[in-house]
């Protein structure tokens, strides 16, 4: 899952409604970060969807998913879990420091200062030819 570059994270609004959208992110011992970075939005981030969804639900499900011609080859893992922002402290840093390793973008990009979604993973779901 390591060498992944996108996923999808699904969330639930205060309606029930759900939401989902691509991230980036790094995968570390059972948790899961994903940056609201400064690429270009038309909200600031408190105003994002999912980040309202994640404050009034954060049960949440993130979809990795591998994809060949070779359809004995598909697979899929889904992490569930709770999610929370995180702005500051250790596990903030430590988070910004394993995707800047895993994105080159993020030189150009900075990401200090800029909330990241951390996903405590409560379980995990797997299919077929998907390397964990």
């Amino acid at each position: 899952m390591s060498e992944q570059r996108v996923a999808r994270l699904g969330t639930v609004d205060e309606q029930g409604r759900p939401h989902i959208v691509p991230i980036v992110f790094v995968y570390d011992q059972g948790i899961l970060y994903t940056p609201i970075d400064s690429k270009p939005k038309s909200v600031p981030p408190e105003r994002l969807r999912r980040v309202r969804s994640i404050e009034a639900n954060p049960h949440v499900q993130v979809l990795v998913d591998h994809y060949d011609e070779d359809w004995q080859r598909l697979g899929y893992i889904q992490l569930r879990g709770s999610a929370e922002l995180i702005k500051q402290g250790a596990e903030y840093q430590r988070a910004i420091g394993l995707l800047e390793e895993k994105y080159e973008q993020y030189e150009e990009l900075p990401l200090e200062g800029r909330p990241v979604i951390k996903i405590s993973v409560e379980r995990t779901v797997t299919w077929g030819q998907f390397a964990t």
